[in-house]
């Protein structure tokens, strides 16, 4: 029998989300205008980062959001250093009760310690159509591949990167005379549309895993038109 897990439920209160950045923290941006807009409904009770710089402590202190740095180096010394790290990390989660973990340009492979304390838990973004290319480098790669069509997933995190069962993609068109960069900008911007539809659908309880596959209660289906490139 395929394992069957609620990875929501309905919700009276608003979803305590957890965001864990290491960089500009767009996507986090992104969760924020989607919350003050009404149209996801949570709140994002921590921002959490590794590095002391990253734009995404400073976008959090903007909108009056708590920001916590938490340096990792401290922990590096430890045998098991990595699971150190993250079990400072999942204290600081449960100080503020998070209940949902978003890794929004989180550059830390996420160690069991997390995955097992928030089980089907903990999302992630990833610039690509996974299983398709997985790890770094992503629109470099896929033009290196010469494939017509890209895009992003936001999936749950398992111990296995890049591999967790699949929320919801998009799709974007490989433009003849794209660079890695103009890639990632098409990209991003339908991360900032898909990442905060993912955590409302998770808020509203309509999420639910089986083995690899995630099933969305009353989705309403794409039509059957294809996404064809070139034209």
């Amino acid at each position: 029998m395929s394992e069957q897990r609620p990875a929501g439920r309905p919700r009276s209160e608003k979803l305590r989300v957890g965001v864990l950045a290491s960089g500009r923290g767009s996507n986090l941006q992104a969760i924020i205008d989607a919350i003050e807009a009404g149209a996801l409904q949570a709140r994002i009770a921590v921002v959490l980062s590794n590095k002391k710089d990253a734009q995404a402590l400073e976008r959090a202190r903007h909108h009056s959001v708590t920001d916590v740095f938490l340096d990792s180096k401290p922990y590096a010394g430890q045998p098991d250093s990595r699971e150190a790290y993250d079990r400072a990390i999942l204290e600081v989660l449960r100080k503020h009760e998070v209940e949902l973990i978003a890794l929004a340009g989180y550059m830390k492979i996420v160690t069991p310690v997390l995955i097992k304390a928030y089980p089907h838990r903990i999302m992630n973004i990833h610039p690509s159509l996974l299983p398709a290319f997985p790890g770094l480098e992503v629109q470099k790669k896929a033009l290196d591949w010469g494939v017509k069509i890209v895009g992003c997933t936001v999936h749950f995190v398992t111990e296995s990167v890049d591999e967790g069962p699949i929320i919801i993609q998009a799709a974007v068109p490989v433009l003849e005379g794209d660079t890695a960069d103009t890639l990632s900008e098409r990209i991003l911007a339908e991360e900032h549309k898909i990442y905060p539809r993912a955590i409302q659908l998770y808020a509203e309880g309509r999420l639910r895993v089986e083995g690899r596959h995630v099933l969305v209660a009353g989705a309403t289906e794409a039509t059957t038109a294809s996404l064809m490139n070139p034209a």
